[in-house]
């Protein structure tokens, strides 16, 4: 009997522990913020930076890229999505001298000073946040673009003015596109 009781639990416990990870959730983000021009943006990378209404990523794509870019979390870390390479991770500078700041590292580049990985989050109506902190856009960056920023309150992060907060609005991409980012 103890046996049969001590084969079912070790059964059990073997069944739970190799069961395979949950599958990957790709999405894409867009802007929303009604009557703006970032309303509906598609969010792009490029430049070690995150875009709305960014022309051309120049991205090198395995097949047609949709022209933003795609993310995963794993670990609370935001991965911008390839299926090969080197991992291109995006991090936040929340210090006085960062400011919010939002960019992206690849493979074993070491996060800035103070730049932090882990912290990126999807909450329950789909939008990102980053420690509870939603992100905000900034006009007149590359090619007319407006560049991505950490909502901390800052009026003028990085000396940019007229800036718009928003919701950052996860959108599934069941089909991504590996793509490696410049």
């Amino acid at each position: 009997m103890k046996f049969q009781i001590i084969s079912a639990v070790s059964l059990l416990l073997s069944s739970v522990t190799a069961a395979p990870p949950p599958a990957l959730r790709t999405f894409d983000v867009m802007a929303l913020h009604s009557a703006s021009p970032i309303h509906f943006a598609q969010m792009s990378a490029a430049r070690s930076g995150l875009f709305l209404n960014l022309p051309q990523q120049n991205a090198t794509c395995k097949g047609e890229s949709s022209g933003h870019a795609t993310f995963y979390i794993a670990n609370e870390e935001l991965v911008l999505y390839s299926c090969e390479g080197e991992k291109q991770k995006v991090f936040v500078d929340r210090s006085g001298m960062g400011q919010g700041i939002v960019g992206y590292i690849t493979g074993s580049q070491s996060l800035p000073r103070y730049g932090e990985s882990k912290g990126w989050r999807v909450d329950k109506d789909k939008n990102l946040f980053f420690k509870d902190a939603g992100l905000i856009a900034c006009p007149h960056s590359i090619d007319g673009s407006w560049r991505i920023w950490l909502g901390l309150g800052f009026t003028a992060p990085g000396g940019n003015k007229d800036c718009l907060g928003m919701s950052a609005r996860t959108l599934d991409n069941k089909t991504p596109i590996s793509c490696h980012y410049t």
